[in-house]
């Protein structure tokens, strides 16, 4: 199974959420329906970074480092128009 570690962008919030799954499309559309607590205060979340990783364990720790400071600033780099 492949998992993925995604960032998704609202404008309205001008912020960026990082996270892992193993079903983008669906983490992706609840970010949007407000099922999670911290993205539930918007619902123009857009997908800005995605990258597919082999095991759940390398998800977390490529999610651990686009958390850092450098990982956040890559992740920036990505946002259209910010």
């Amino acid at each position: 199974m492949s998992y993925y570690v995604y960032a998704i962008y609202s404008p309205a919030l001008n912020s960026i959420y990082i996270g892992q799954t193993g079903n983008i499309k669906k983490r992706f559309n609840d970010h949007n329906k407000g099922y999670s607590k911290y993205t539930s205060k918007a619902n123009d979340w857009t997908l800005v970074y995605s990258e597919e990783c082999t095991s759940r364990a390398n998800a977390l720790k490529r999610e651990k480092q686009l958390k850092s400071a450098k990982g956040r600033e890559f992740v920036w780099s990505n946002v259209p128009n910010k």
